[in-house]
């Protein structure tokens, strides 16, 4: 089992998990490789604090810088909360070090569950191959099942610790995972797997042309009122949501953006619909404007 990551320094993300110790014995073994262990204690666990204590020791082991974080979020936070907090960490993590990025031990099954629970939420397109490496996140175990990195700890005497919250089904995710992913065949999972992929290249000819777009717009916080109200209704709403990507806006779904492009196109000038708890539509003769909501 071989991974693929460039020579240099990395924040390397690493809960407890079997996923991660797997993928931080694995990075010690590669060639010029600079590793700073990171945890993030979400605090939803009243046992968490043991996650914390194995990685130290571990980073003692391999003797890796190592960091970490307290969320305190409580037992209630939600999954969006939780990751929210532990990427804000991660990101932090990497601007300190100076680091090349983040290394998330995300695998393929991570894959499968993410496509098909955000088809659950109704995500669209963007959802399918939301899963991948970017230029600030490398995830080099996303062509490898969690049954082989389970063999794999297993074959090197490797100690992890299970997280109890992952078969809390009231969790979408953990859902997804118990009673949805172990139900698919082989053949099945190979099909998914190559859909994904497709509708990944798919997305990226998509946005390409989307940013082409929005590149002409002379305000990166406004919209051409009249160009988007003639835009077809499908293609608007890929317009919206490339639009508020690029401002940093990304907790919305297919029914919230059918609501802001309906809103958008009949709503009279002066009116405001509301995008998130922070940002807010405003509707003005010329254009459609982002603006922060009122505190």
């Amino acid at each position: 089992m071989n991974i693929e990551v460039q020579p240099g320094r990395y924040v390397v993300a690493v809960s407890g998990g079997v996923d991660s110790v797997v993928l931080l014995h694995m990075l010690t073994r590669m060639p010029n490789m600079q590793l700073i262990m990171a945890h993030f204690d979400h605090g939803i666990r009243e046992d968490s604090a043991e996650d914390r204590r194995l990685v130290e020791q571990l980073s003692q082991v391999y003797k890796l810088p190592f960091v970490y974080d307290e969320g305190k979020l409580g037992s209630k936070a939600s999954e969006a909360v939780a990751r929210n907090a532990r990427y804000a960490f991660l990101r932090n993590a990497r601007n300190k070090s100076r680091s090349r990025a983040i290394i998330t031990a995300h695998h393929q099954d991570d894959v499968i569950e993410t496509a098909l629970l955000n088809l659950l939420r109704g995500t669209g397109r963007k959802g399918l191959g939301s899963l991948r490496s970017t230029d600030g996140i490398v995830r080099p175990l996303l062509n490898i099942p969690k049954a082989e990195l389970i063999v794999y700890a297993k074959a090197h005497n490797l100690q992890w610790r299970e997280d109890s919250t992952n078969f809390d089904e009231t969790y979408k995710r953990n859902y997804v995972r118990h009673n949805l992913v172990p139900k698919l065949t082989s053949k099945q999972r190979e099909e998914l797997l190559t859909y994904i992929t497709r509708i990944h290249d798919i997305n990226h000819k998509i946005d390409t042309e989307l940013a082409n777009h929005l590149h002409v717009q002379p305000n990166a916080t406004q919209l051409n009122r009249r160009y988007f109200t003639q835009l077809p209704h499908s293609i608007a709403k890929e317009m919206l949501a490339a639009w508020l990507r690029r401002a940093g806006i990304r907790d919305f779904d297919s029914r919230a953006l059918q609501r802001i492009v309906v809103g958008a196109k009949t709503l009279d000038t002066g009116a405001n619909i509301d995008i998130d708890a922070r940002y807010k539509l405003v509707i003005n003769k010329s254009n459609l404007a982002l603006e922060l909501r009122d505190r």
